[in-house]
């Protein structure tokens, strides 16, 4: 049977905030993979290299970490009043499967960028000089953002001197609202507590705050697992036992949060939830030799992402310590000193980062309002992306 050539299907390659990934437009896509299902994924799985048995993803635009193996798909609309719908594929490494279960909130300073660029935003509504404000729907979750993009001489503003920890290069500051992060199915504490008990083997009884907003995250104390708060990347990824540990601990508090059902789910949903652990303020190095000093952040927090720990902070997992910060009792507002905050600064291995959220508690049911960050983006490149004609 002859071999099908390759085809090539339009695509942007763009770092958002710490991440990066491709990006597509949905009418872009074979017609078999406009719709879910298995069509799409292995498409994206061969676009990004995976499965990978190697964990290297040579053979696709994948970068190997968690960070990189991400893709984006925009298409028209489906809400009133929003310019675009923003669908986020993680791509497993070494395994067969995409998981749509939650959203990027790094590359989601990408997709108002991408969204103008791609004709999704009215002209009339993109200034020569400013900022445009683009209304995203985020289709993983169900929620608005809202992506404020820096404009000049009508186009997008790319480069800039914000610096963002964990990106080695300055560029133009992208300010991303979350609007009503919190679970909208359910309590933004699933558990019905700010603080539980959770029963992890192995590890005994942890204090854990397990929180849906922005991502579905769980925080346990540094102290209490025998760390300071203080990691980088090498201190635990390359501690086999240790990833064991805080798998053992994301998955006894997805079935403790309502996610998964057993322990063995856990395997097939590795973007959802998020394990992460929190200290008070200490002085430290980051690992770009950085120094970070305890009155430089109001608490310390180290968090896994696909099994790894994090370079920096996932974006949604950012949005987690600003509505958990904002709650007083929580392990990460305790941490950070406790009391009633509107932002907080935590420092992460590649330095530190401001958020801010807004939270109230209403009839005895803690709720965000919102919470707001900076980020930046910028196209690294576009054209078209190759992939075999029989990957899908």
């Amino acid at each position: 049977m002859p071999n099908k050539p390759q085809i090539k299907i339009p695509a942007t390659y763009m770092r958002g905030g710490t991440s990066k990934g491709v990006f597509f437009r949905l009418k872009d896509l074979p017609e078999p993979c406009q719709t879910p299902g298995e069509a799409r994924d292995k498409l994206l799985l061969r676009v990004i290299g995976s499965p990978d048995p190697y964990q290297k993803q040579i053979d696709g635009m994948g970068g190997a970490t968690s960070s990189t193996s991400k893709t984006v798909i925009l298409a028209e609309p489906t809400q009133p009043d929003h310019d675009v719908d923003y669908l986020f594929g993680q791509v497993s490494i070494d395994k067969p499967f995409v998981d749509w279960s939650g959203n990027c909130g790094n590359l989601t300073a990408a997709v108002g960028a991408f969204a103008i660029n791609s004709g999704f935003v009215a002209k009339d509504r993109i200034p020569e000089n400013g900022t445009c404000t683009v209304r995203i729907w985020q289709a993983n979750i169900k929620k608005t953002i809202v992506a404020h993009i820096p404009i000049t001489n009508g186009e997008v503003q790319e480069t800039g001197d914000f610096e963002l920890d964990g990106v080695t290069f300055p560029a133009a500051e992208v300010q991303v609202e979350f609007m009503d992060p919190a679970d909208g199915e359910g309590s933004m504490f699933p558990t019905g507590n700010l603080v539980d008990d959770l029963e992890v083997p192995g590890e005994g009884t942890l204090k854990a705050t397990m929180i849906n907003a922005g991502i579905p995250t769980i925080f346990v104390n540094a102290e209490d697992i025998g760390y300071k708060g203080t990691e980088l990347q090498d201190d635990i990824n390359s501690d086999p036992k240790a990833l064991a540990r805080f798998e053992t601990i994301r998955a006894h508090g997805a079935i403790k949060m309502g996610l998964i059902q057993n322990i063995e789910e856990a395997a097939n949903r590795q973007h959802t939830p998020k394990v992460a652990f929190v200290a008070k303020p200490s002085d430290y190095v980051s690992s770009s030799g950085k120094n970070i000093g305890a009155g430089d952040v109001d608490v310390l927090v180290r968090a896994l992402s696909m099994g790894k720990l994090h370079h920096a902070m996932m974006g949604t997992a950012a949005v987690a310590i600003a509505t958990a910060s904002a709650v007083p009792g929580t392990l990460v507002n305790l941490a950070a000193g406790g009391g009633d905050r509107t932002h907080v600064t935590f420092g992460h291995p590649s330095g530190t980062l401001r958020v801010g959220a807004e939270a109230k508690e209403v009839d005895g049911q803690w709720t965000a309002t919102k919470a707001i960050m900076s980020r930046s983006a910028r196209v690294l490149m576009e054209g078209w992306v190759r992939v075999p004609g029989d990957s899908y």
